[in-house]
């Protein structure tokens, strides 16, 4: 066996880094139609070869169990207390490094067993089913398969029957690791699900459910455990770790698609491992992690958070569930690393941006504040201030816990304003740093870390990373444009996936010949060798004078306006303009509202924000507001909305109109709204008049 690696701790940029070349284009690698391929410009080239890679995930975890003491807390949740309704202690109960590693060897020879007695299994590989919420079973479960070869398939809780019957009828999986409140949902679909052969509850069922759960499985061929019983037949088997191989198959992680079934990506012990390894070089925070679990261990952006604490020694704290109690949850545990996604940091954003709005001492005191903060970081890069900080700034890093040193965010961009406000008034690095896919597992660019300029971009590639932007001659980018080439972004590295699982055709649309990974997105890289998101290839549509209008990057700049808190732009290709579907945030509304009636309206009145939605006047107002955003955006005028729907009916995962990563599914909005947009276009373009025949 090869020598184990080092313990993996963060590598923070030389000290002679140079900003103003933070990637470089290799000689001789240009080809016509597409840029050079660009590298990281501050570490070398990371594979799987290159010397302290890691090539496994049991690694992974014994770099952390080697950074702390035995004794030290890994996974943690607060206590429920009662059910009716759900309260919570005030505190975080932990589970030791010590404790984690005897019970992932429990668990991992446990299902081993189940596999060996022929229990389960049968298929082409020893895969099983992860289908709940984030908790620490799920990532005790998760540990257990890593270090035993074994292959799990997780599965959003938030997922739909349909689409759970789809991914585990696609795997051929014969067992699935439940939620408790997932077992019966299993033995529902259990005619449908012809492999399926052994449940097992994470949670220790009562006698009476276990005792219906059987004779209900026994009808249906399904076999009932809980993790307890699981652990205790492999205390009773246990069996050596396993080190597997890089090419060894650790996960298929299913796109959160908006269309059609969901695409698996099979991920390797190797790409995961690259990608964990990588994510460390150019992280200047050295404190071992605490970190906030509530992103879906599902999607390759919260597992990855997830194992980066995990390989630095760090301290995962869970939440409790429910977006209501995110904040309570995080001012408990006090962490000092956030990964978020821009839906979240908006919110306290624009909540930052209504206390400036005040009226009197209070809003002067904080718009100075925050602009004096401001100047601090443009001039200097520092994120603290002795005297706003105490005065006025301590209040809002309260809210999440008063610890925050580094924030991540990815999914989608976020707004240079909106990332600049969240550093000052936290005190935090905020990184955009985690642009990436399931297909490369999250890891593709990041900013570089205390760089001034940087908001509004990703950064540069991954030290294991290689980009290229590759002509879109339909859209009018080209490699060759000036200032900065565009394109569509392309990648290469062993992070990278090779194919899509029992789906060649996908494949070959998205993997070139060379094995490179195009995106979908379209990117400049500036003069300081930084890439930028500008448009996206797929999602565009042409009005009906010909211009072609991206739709989620119009939405994107949009959603920057505080009173924003979802938007769905809408354009019809026989329409000239388009239109939109405006959630408004329930404070922004009141605040609206309460200037056009001049009367106070509560944020919590929900009667009269519905009144507010319906009021043209106020509708009029939030259209204002929209359009000014749209100027300081640099929107064109075809890109502007002329007219807008306003609704309180949040778009959500259980109304089907987000996926579990909270992307929105446009063909359901659409489908919803449709009558409501068939009115707006009735109206006809505002200004234009219909000629007298």
């Amino acid at each position: 066996m090869r020598p184990a690696p080092a313990p993996l701790r963060p590598i923070p940029y030389p000290s002679d880094a140079d900003y103003t070349r933070q990637s470089f284009e290799v000689p001789n690698t240009r080809k016509p139609g597409q840029t050079g391929h660009y590298r990281n410009g501050a570490f070398p080239f990371l594979t799987l070869e290159s010397p302290g890679a890691y090539v496994n995930l049991v690694e992974v975890f014994d770099s952390g169990r080697k950074t702390v003491p035995s004794s030290y807390p890994l996974l943690g949740r607060r206590p429920l207390v009662s059910t009716n309704p759900p309260t919570y202690a005030k505190h975080y109960e932990w589970i030791s490094w010590e404790e984690v590693d005897i019970r992932r060897q429990h668990i991992g020879s446990g299902i081993s067993q189940l596999f060996d007695d022929g229990i389960v299994g049968g298929g082409s590989m020893k895969s099983f089913g992860i289908y709940s919420g984030n908790c620490p079973e799920w990532e005790l479960v998760d540990l257990a398969a890593h270090a035993y070869e074994l292959v799990t398939v997780p599965l959003y809780d938030t997922l739909g029957k349909d689409t759970v019957e789809y991914i585990l009828n696609h795997t051929e999986s014969t067992l699935v690791v439940v939620a408790p409140q997932h077992v019966a949902t299993i033995l529902k679909l259990a005619p449908r699900l012809p492999a399926m052969k052994c449940i097992i509850s994470m949670d220790t069922l009562s006698y009476e459910s276990k005792r219906i759960y059987e004779e209900w499985g026994a009808e249906v061929g399904i076999k009932i455990y809980d993790l307890a019983q699981v652990e205790a037949i492999g205390k009773a088997h246990l069996k050596p770790l396993v080190y597997p191989e890089p090419h060894a198959l650790a996960t298929i992680c299913y796109t959160s698609g908006t269309t059609g079934n969901p695409k698996g990506v099979p991920a390797t012990h190797g790409m995961i491992s690259n990608a964990l390894y990588a994510q460390a070089h150019g992280y200047n925070d050295t404190h071992i992690p605490v970190a906030i679990s509530f992103l879906p261990l599902a999607h390759a952006y919260g597992r990855m958070a997830g194992l980066t604490v995990i390989a630095q020694g760090g301290c995962l704290g869970f939440w409790s569930g429910d977006p209501v109690r995110l904040l309570e949850d995080m001012q408990i545990l006090k962490p000092t690393f956030f990964p978020a996604v821009p839906r979240v940091l908006n919110r306290i954003h624009q909540a930052g941006m209504a206390a400036a709005a005040l009226p009197g001492v209070k809003g002067a005191l904080f718009r100075r504040a925050l602009e004096a903060k401001l100047q601090r970081l443009r001039t200097t890069g520092q994120l603290t201030h002795p005297l706003w900080d105490r005065l006025v700034f301590k209040k809002i890093a309260a809210v999440l816990g008063g610890n925050v040193k580094v924030i991540s965010t990815g999914s989608a961009p976020m707004s240079p304003a909106a990332m600049d406000f969240l550093k000052v008034a936290i005190g935090a690095e905020v990184l955009e740093g985690v642009y990436g896919s399931t297909e490369n597992f999250g890891i593709a660019a990041k900013i570089w870390w205390g760089d001034k300029t940087g908001p509004g971009r990703v950064g540069a590639p991954q030290a294991n990373t290689e980009l290229k932007l590759v002509d879109v001659p339909s859209m009018g980018y080209f490699s060759t444009d000036v200032p900065y080439p565009r394109g569509e972004i392309c990648m290469r590295g062993d992070h990278c996936f090779k194919e899509y699982y029992k789906d060649p055709e996908n494949t070959k649309a998205t993997i070139d010949n060379e094995g490179w990974q195009h995106s979908g997105d379209v990117g400049e890289i500036d003069e300081c060798g930084r890439l930028r998101i500008i448009d996206r290839v797929k999602n565009i549509m042409k009005l009906a004078q010909g211009e072609y209008v991206a739709l989620e990057r119009v939405e994107s700049l949009y959603s920057a306006c505080p009173i924003v808190a979802q938007l769905y732009v809408h354009g019809d290709s026989l329409q000239s303009y388009l239109i939109g579907l405006v959630f408004p945030d329930p404070v922004q509304l009141a605040a609206i509202a309460a200037r056009v009636w001049a009367a106070p309206v509560s944020s919590q009145d929900a009667p009269a924000l519905n009144k507010a939605a319906r009021d043209t006047k106020v509708q009029e107002e939030i259209l204002k507001a929209l359009n000014k955003q749209a100027r300081t955006a640099g929107l064109n005028g075809f890109e502007t909305l002329k007219r807008i729907y306003v609704s309180n009916d949040m778009c959500t995962v259980d109304n089907n109109c987000l996926t579990p990563t909270l992307k929105m599914k446009r063909k359901e909005i659409y489908a919803k709204f449709k009558q409501q947009l068939d009115d707006l276009y009735a109206l006809g373009e505002p200004g234009k008049t219909v000629p007298r025949l």
